[in-house]
């Protein structure tokens, strides 16, 4: 029996290697790696512009990051981009002039923002908590965007194309006069699936976060890793054994893309609020994965249950629609 299973690993194996898996892996890793690095680490993210139209010189020791003007026209255009903030002192009062975002809270925040540069002096030094400056914050983030939405795709898309070519050359139809269980036919390729984006995983973390901070989150890192790919990959084999053929499948993976993915990102990264947004389960999986990158992962137990539950029943679901295209193949 273990001989048999290892034949099919190996089947997978070669199978996943003559369709371009690991070097479409590959390429991706240096990708976003040469993304993180070399565009999105050296952004200018400076917070909110402060322009300042001050003609009686009131203020003597303005702060260098607060922009003087020479008009009030001035101050105006340079705030219609709904980022930048004026503060008008032209009689003798304080005036925030912005063009609103759309999200309160951010306005609220903005106005804050300009009021406290008038106030600098009297303002208490910050006190700095936590080992993250801004460039590794910045690679905490986006590594962990980039690995859950690289990961929430190719155990999906990649199983799904090796099943799709299995069932072009027969494949299908001809493991059910083998000796070797339907769970064996699924677990093979979900180990590979697993392993291939763990080492992903691993390697994506240490390329960006540098060795020792990524020592220090990997075990959670991979923990979480684990767990979409494993559900990802399950759900995957399960709609590609349903479906008919690979045009379907494609038109499946839109509706994810878009729908269901889409609405996590502008939840987590954006203003936007989503009151039901806690019933996606996808935005867990999401949060769970950036909580693991700022080592705070999840610790609570009913997250996991459900989790492994959900593995479980999505395996089942496979096992289920590998045996009804057995049935269909004859």
């Amino acid at each position: 029996m273990c001989g048999s299973f290892f034949a099919l690993l190996k089947k997978d194996f070669r199978l996943m290697v003559s369709s371009k898996f690991f070097l479409l892996a590959i390429g991706s890793l240096i990708l976003y790696t040469c993304y993180i690095n070399f565009v999105y680490v050296k952004l200018d993210q400076e917070i909110f512009p402060v322009y300042l139209y001050d003609p009686a010189q009131t203020q003597n020791n303005v702060p260098d990051n607060l922009i003087p003007v020479s008009s009030l026209k001035e101050l105006q255009n340079a705030c219609e981009d709904g980022y930048s903030i004026g503060i008008d002192l032209s009689d003798g009062t304080v005036k925030i002039m912005m063009t609103s975002c759309g999200i309160s809270k951010i306005d609220n925040l903005r106005h804050s923002y300009a009021v406290s540069k008038l106030s600098s002096e009297s303002a208490k030094e910050a006190l700095i908590i936590g080992p993250n400056n801004k460039d590794m914050k910045s690679r905490r983030e986006i590594t962990a965007e980039l690995l859950f939405f690289e990961l929430s795709a190719v155990g999906f898309l990649g199983l799904a194309a090796m099943l799709f070519k299995e069932k072009q050359m027969g494949v299908v139809r001809v493991h059910a006069i083998l000796p070797v269980g339907k769970s064996a036919f699924i677990l093979s390729k979900l180990i590979l699936i697993l392993f291939a984006d763990l080492f992903f995983s691993a390697m994506l973390t240490l390329c960006n976060l540098g060795a020792a901070a990524s020592m220090a989150v990997l075990p959670a890192v991979l923990l979480q890793a684990g767990i979409l790919s494993l559900i990802m990959a399950s759900f995957g084999f399960f709609c590609a054994i349903t479906l008919p053929d690979f045009k379907q499948f494609s038109l499946l993976y839109l509706v994810l893309a878009v729908f269901i993915t889409t609405p996590v990102f502008l939840a987590g990264q954006t203003g936007i609020t989503m009151d039901r947004i806690k019933f996606h389960p996808m935005y867990h999986l999401f949060t769970a994965m950036k909580s693991a990158y700022f080592q705070a992962p999840p610790t609570n137990v009913l997250y996991y249950a459900i989790c492994l539950l959900s593995i479980v029943l999505l395996f089942l679901f496979a096992r289920h629609g590998l045996n009804r295209e057995m049935k269909k193949e004859g």
